[in-house]
């Protein structure tokens, strides 16, 4: 199980940009009736926004599933492509990493630093599985 003891509330499907705004939409949405604060809720969304994104324009689309955790004050978030994968994924975290034209090089690093915790899984021909938990409320 990608969160153990974890529940699946939502799972969006990643194929064009508009799926990333409802996967944005979808967790801000979580986030706000768990009592987040805006700040949290702008960090993390701004995680799955990357994440997502990278999913779309690098592993030909996904999805991304939703958890509600045990600790009520944290959400999961699963990302899953099937894609070329990632030959150096810490090279890939790198700030200034990028293989497209026109990027700062930031998505996966800045994801992770935004995340409170953050795994990638990949290889070559295999896709990629990101996952991130989210702080929801500090209470």
């Amino acid at each position: 199980m990608a969160f153990p003891g974890g529940r699946k509330i939502a799972t969006i499907e990643l194929r064009t940009d508009r799926d990333v705004s409802r996967a944005r939409s979808r967790v801000s949405d979580i986030m706000k009736s768990k009592g987040s604060r805006d700040l949290m809720i702008t960090r993390f969304v701004t995680a799955v926004s990357e994440i997502a994104r990278n999913a779309i324009i690098h592993g030909q689309g996904g999805r991304m599933s939703v958890f509600e955790l045990p600790d009520a004050r944290l959400i999961g978030v699963e990302c899953v492509d099937e894609g070329q994968g990632i030959d150096d994924i810490e090279l890939a975290l790198g700030d200034g990493y990028s293989t497209r034209k026109n990027s700062l090089g930031r998505g996966l690093g800045g994801a992770k630093r935004l995340a409170k915790t953050f795994t990638i899984t990949s290889a070559p021909g295999k896709g990629t599985v990101v996952r991130m938990i989210g702080m929801c409320t500090t209470r």
